[in-house]
């Protein structure tokens, strides 16, 4: 296998969750991941230090990424799909497990992309701090304070719409509640 393919092998599914959390499509997010091998097969050769690939790689993506969004005319708001957002449930206890899992990408997706980057990295990718602020270039204090701001968002847009469980079964509970409690 060519240094290349391993490479390939070793990254393409990260930086294809990283893509789907920025472009909430998995067509698009393909495409920048293809764009990023095309850029390292042209331009890798001048990184120095192979071990700093991965970060190079997804720093390349972001900057796709932006490139993408200044030059489209609409931004797409379509959310995460099923498919990608999760496997298939075993028990209860993980379908609802996967059902806040979703949620919770469903969420992250309504995000602004300034919140949502560094919290799909940090969260999804598990990159440092440090290796965030390389990959958005932009300094670890900020890097804080966006995780720390996208957080508070997730949070409050997780409380203000608990939507795990269906609306009815809420409905139901509150006319229980009434009728036994006038």
């Amino acid at each position: 296998m060519s240094e290349f393919e391993e490479l390939v092998d070793a990254h393409y599914q990260a930086l294809f969750r990283f893509a789907m959390s920025l472009t909430r499509d998995a067509d698009n997010a393909s495409d920048l991941v293809q764009e990023t091998f095309c850029i390292w097969a042209a331009k890798g050769g001048q990184l120095k230090d192979r071990s700093k690939a991965k970060t190079w790689l997804f720093t390349t993506l972001h900057r796709e990424f932006l490139s993408h969004r200044r030059k489209a005319s609409r931004f797409s708001d379509e959310p995460v799909d099923e498919e990608t957002a999760g496997g298939e449930a075993v028990s209860n206890e993980d379908a609802e497990r996967q059902m806040d899992g979703q949620r919770a990408l469903e969420l992250l997706g309504g995000l602004e992309e300034t919140y949502r980057a560094p919290l799909a990295l940090f969260y999804l990718q598990q990159h440092s701090y440090k290796e965030i602020a390389a990959i958005l270039e932009v300094p670890i204090g900020t890097v804080m304070s966006r995780l720390s701001r996208g957080k508070e968002m997730l949070r409050r847009r997780m409380t203000a719409e608990p939507s795990s469980a269906p609306k009815n079964i809420l409905q139901i509970q509150e006319a229980e509640i009434r009728k036994h409690h006038g």
